[in-house]
């Protein structure tokens, strides 16, 4: 049973990172503006997703288990190429671009870069989030950011967080377990 319901939550986390950012596509283009969108953010998610799926390459990981990142990375490519383009000035991404598929081949190049930058992953994501939350305060002008491309990130990380809750879980069984067999050596 715990094994469907977690092909279930695979499928359909990889069902909604298919659509993620279109929802955010398509907000930009109907408003033919970028306004409210953090470059910032997007670069650093970009960053993120592309460490991710070159580690899970790199290491051979099956593709299903990272099948959702060439997709999420080519939304946000063509949500980077937007924010230019929106912003008059399409070439300006070039260096972006050229930076990250240089990246692509550097963190290859010895195995600690490639683990340094997956233990970094977390921070560089929650970074992402951070400077959208900047943006936004700063502004306090959500622009064409889409709700509804945000809900469905939130979706995807709420999956994980049962994991979360099971490795809080497991540690504190741990810890219990420990604390008990320490007490029980004392009594014999």
């Amino acid at each position: 049973m715990e094994a469907a319901l977690l092909g279930l939550c695979n499928w359909s986390t990889l069902g909604v990172c298919a659509a993620l950012k279109l929802p955010q596509i398509s907000a930009v283009l109907a408003a033919r503006s970028a306004r409210g969108l953090s470059l910032p953010s997007l670069l650093l998610e970009l960053a993120g997703f592309l460490v991710f799926l070159r580690y899970q390459c790199y290491y051979g990981y099956p593709p299903l288990t990272y099948l959702e990142y060439p997709i999420l990375i080519a939304q946000d490519v063509i949500l980077l190429l937007c924010i230019f383009h929106f912003s008059g000035n399409v070439k300006q991404a070039t260096p972006y671009i050229a930076v990250l598929v240089s990246s692509w081949f550097v963190l290859a190049l010895q195995k600690w870069i490639i683990d340094l930058a997956m233990n970094l992953c977390t921070f560089i994501s929650a970074a992402s989030k951070f400077a959208q939350l900047q943006c936004l305060w700063k502004t306090r002008d959500s622009g064409t950011v889409s709700a509804l491309t945000w809900s469905l990130s939130s979706y995807t990380c709420a999956i994980l967080l049962r994991f979360v809750i099971m490795l809080a879980l497991n540690i504190w069984v741990t810890v219990t377990v420990l604390r008990y067999r320490k007490t029980a050596i004392k009594a014999e």
